[in-house]
C-alpha cells in the first residue's frame, strides 16, 4: 500500500529515481543528481498516480511515493 502524506510534511528521499521531473507549470525533466538520497523537503501537494510534488533545497520535484518516507 501507497504512504500517504499531507500538504506540509516533512518526507526523505530514500533513492533516486532514473530521472526526477520539476513540478513547475511546464515540468521539466532532470538528471537525478539535482537532489541526494537522504535529502528532505517539504510536500505541496499530491498529483495523480501516487505523485507528490515536493519543495527541496534545490527547487519542487513531482515524484513517485516510492522514492519518498515521512520523517517523524
Amino acid at each position: 500500500m501507497a504512504q500517504e502524506f499531507a500538504v506540509g510534511d516533512r518526507v526523505r528521499l530514500i533513492r533516486l529515481p532514473s530521472y526526477v521531473k520539476t513540478a513547475d507549470p511546464m515540468p521539466m525533466l532532470r538528471p537525478p543528481t539535482v537532489l541526494a538520497v537522504g535529502e528532505e523537503g517539504v510536500v505541496l501537494g499530491r498529483k495523480p498516480g501516487n505523485y507528490w510534488s515536493v519543495r527541496f533545497t534545490n527547487g519542487a520535484f513531482l515524484l513517485d511515493g516510492e522514492y519518498l518516507e515521512g520523517i517523524r
